[in-house]
């Protein structure tokens, strides 16, 4: 019979990072090579959480246009019409979004897509 090593009490773990300021707020930065940890992004989920709740007020007859809509809201009725448009996205963008999966930014999907999901298939690269 033969007897097993006695385990280290302390396990010691070097992993290269550096941490850099930007606009205030602390980042780390993997080394080169590694992909950065990717996080969601806040505004995106805004202006989603927004787009799915106009939706709503406009399916429930709370307003019955977007101009009346934006009136109330008092945002500008092009870009109540943009960001409208996100309920249109794949529902698998959508949960790449809302988990940080994604490298879109707001900007990406409020340039023109396909409504077709499957055609979709940019913006989940």
């Amino acid at each position: 019979m033969t007897r097993a090593r006695a385990i280290p009490e302390t396990i010691t773990i070097h992993v290269p990072f550096r941490i850099v300021k930007r606009g205030g707020r602390k980042s780390i930065i993997p080394p080169p090579g590694e992909r950065e940890p990717r996080q969601t992004d806040n505004t995106l989920i805004k202006a989603l959480a927004r787009a799915f709740r106009w939706q709503k007020m406009l399916e429930n007859g709370e307003y019955t246009t977007i101009t009346e809509l934006s009136e109330a809201e008092k945002i500008n009725h092009s870009y109540l019409s943009r960001v409208l448009r996100l309920t249109l996205l794949a529902p698998d963008i959508i949960d790449m979004i809302l988990n940080g999966n994604q490298s879109l930014t707001l900007k990406d999907v409020m340039c023109p897509f396909p409504l077709a999901w499957d055609q979709q298939s940019d913006l989940r690269d």
